[in-house]
């Protein structure tokens, strides 16, 4: 019988643990900066970075960056998949008029909220 590879960490708002196996599955055996990347040869680095944000807590690392980059990567990532969905043409529009409503919204809270710091 094989033993089956962990599940991904999945990052929380709060910090969070990982398992044993997830720490010995996803931890690289040798950290070291390549080309100015966290990793080890060309290992997939997924489980790793999961772990990290994780332990740190989603609320915390976006508490250290800066907020219109988390806005423009919401916004990238959902518009791929809004063009991705199987549903009628009419409410396919009605989703991304609703998206980006949504999206001017909060980037007019994120501008004003930065401009105060």
């Amino acid at each position: 019988m094989t033993q089956s590879q962990p599940p991904l960490p999945q990052p929380q708002l709060q910090p969070a643990g990982i398992t044993f196996d997830q720490y010995v599955e996803f931890t690289p055996e040798k950290l070291e900066l390549w080309d100015g990347y966290l990793g080890y040869g060309g290992q997939n680095q997924l489980g790793f970075h999961l772990a990290v944000l994780t332990n740190m807590g989603l609320l915390s690392a976006i508490r250290h960056t800066n907020l219109s980059l988390w806005v423009e990567t919401l916004d990238n990532y959902m518009r791929e998949k809004l063009a991705n969905i199987n549903a009628e043409p009419e409410v396919t529009e009605a989703m991304l008029n609703r998206f980006n409503r949504a999206m001017d919204d909060l980037a007019a809270v994120v501008e004003y909220l930065e401009e105060g710091q």
